[in-house]
């Protein structure tokens, strides 16, 4: 019993021996600006405006969201447009990044009842 402990306890350490733990990145966080964590802050601005080809429209009436330039993985990243079905009483409202004192400010957006 005390050999399978031993063992045990080894395996355990030698597992844990394994991990790596990173740093959280400085340069952006999630920010709760509007109360609802839908804001990133960066230090870094984004890169220019990607120029998207839109797809041929898959049905009448849809609805193209554009891309933008997201924030992951401690740097910008690309979030391709996709096309949505319209949705009546709403407008949909853009990503946007916004300078603010120096820093940048991705506000989320979506739709949003007229």
């Amino acid at each position: 019993m005390k050999r399978a402990g031993l063992t045990l306890a080894l395996a355990l350490a030698a597992l844990l021996s394994a991990c790596v733990v990173v740093p959280a990145h400085r340069a952006g966080y999630y920010g709760g600006g509007y109360g609802d964590g839908s804001e990133v802050i960066v230090d870094a601005p984004p890169p220019a405006p990607y120029a998207e080809v839109v797809p041929v429209m898959p049905y009448p009436g849809a609805v193209w969201i554009g891309g933008y330039w997201g924030w992951r993985g401690g740097r910008h990243q690309w979030v391709p447009g996709y096309y949505e079905r319209p949705r009546p009483g709403y407008r949909y409202e853009p990503n946007r990044w916004e300078n603010r004192g120096g820093r940048w400010h991705l506000r989320i957006g979506g739709w949003f009842r007229l």
